[in-house]
Formats: C-alpha cells, structure tokens, sequence
C-alpha cells in the first residue's frame, strides 16, 4: 500500500511539473518571442491595413470578388481546390483524373471569356489550385493577363497598371518572379483615386 501511495505522490507531481512547464511556461515564452519588435506582425497574421481597416493578409490570398462581374476591376488569384465552409486544402486530384481536367477546362474557358483572350493564352496557375489553395501570389504571365481587364474597369492608363505590377513583383518565396495580389489591387485601388 505504501508503494501505491508513493507512486502516486511522484505521478502527481510529474503531471504538476509538466502542466506548469507545458501548459503555462512554455506558451507563454513562445507568445512572448512572437511579440518582439520586429517578429510581432508576422505573429499577428501578418495582417495588411489601410485606414486603420484590415484589408487582408500578406500572407493568403484570397480572391477578390467583385460586386459586377461585368466590371471587375481587380486582380484574381490562383483558384481554391477548398469547398465551401472549408478554408483551405488541395484537391489531391492526379493529372489525369477526369475531374480535374474538366474544371481547369472549364477555368480555362472562364478566364479566357472574362480576359477576351483565346484559353491558349491562359497561364497554367491561373487555372490550377495551389496545395493549400491560398496562395498570395500569381506569375508575372497571369498578371499579365489580367492588365488589359483592370485598366479599361479602372480607368487607369495600361502602362500605369503595368508599372503597378512591376512594383508588386518580387521573388514571392517560390524562386520565380511573382506578384502579390493583395497589395496588387490596394496599389490599382489608390491609383484609381479609391473609386473601386
């Protein structure tokens, strides 16, 4: 009985030990490394402001709806493998599953609709969904794509979008030129004088 007892005692205090060390310690050292200047946008979520309104985050993308498709003026990411109510995730679908071919075709032809451009010319991440869906940035091609579009809507010269582009384009952490769609579109919405 008394072994049980002690083996009890010293189970009890390693739970104790542990849930002061795991549970309360250690959160909080980590939430405290988090909040150091300099780290603590990234762990707030990055968020992008803009009159003192959240915007979005630099970190996901998230496609831009627009309130008439038959005049959007904005930049469109990749699309979402996610259903609905679900944030994020792939479609785990392989190359030559039927599915998946028919909706990039199906992309492919709404894009091309939405541009006026042959679906020949659709670059291929403008049709297929990243692995998580929320990618932030698109190819310098997709952009491209998308300039003509967003000028006449926007009123704004070709070239000045083009220049706008340029500005957003950097390494977008994928070793290729890219562009980052959020600050993309709050550059066009500046330029444009805030009308959209």
């Amino acid at each position: 009985m008394n072994t049980l007892v002690k083996q009890t005692w010293a189970g009890l205090r390693v739970l104790l030990v542990m849930t002061v060390l795991l549970g309360i310690l250690y959160p909080l050292a980590v939430w405290a490394i988090a909040h150091v200047p300099g780290l603590a946008a990234n762990a707030e979520g990055s968020v992008v402001t803009r009159d003192g309104q959240a915007v979005g985050s630099s970190l996901i993308g998230v496609d831009p709806v627009p309130a008439d498709p038959a005049h959007d003026p904005w930049f469109h990411t990749r699309p979402s493998a996610a259903g609905p109510g679900v944030p994020s995730g792939a479609s785990n679908k392989g190359p030559d599953n039927e599915d998946l071919v028919k909706t990039i075709a199906e992309r492919k032809d709404a894009i091309a609709k939405r541009e006026g451009v042959p679906p020949g010319q659709v670059p291929p991440d403008a049709v297929t969904a990243s692995g998580s869906g929320l990618d932030p940035a698109i190819s310098v091609a997709y952009a491209d794509l998308q300039a003509q579009r967003v000028a006449r809507n926007t009123g704004l010269p070709l070239d000045r979008v083009k220049q706008l582009i340029e500005a957003n384009t950097s390494g977008a952490g994928i070793g290729v030129p890219g562009v980052t769609v959020l600050p993309l579109n709050l550059a066009v919405r500046a330029a444009a004088g805030g009308a959209h």
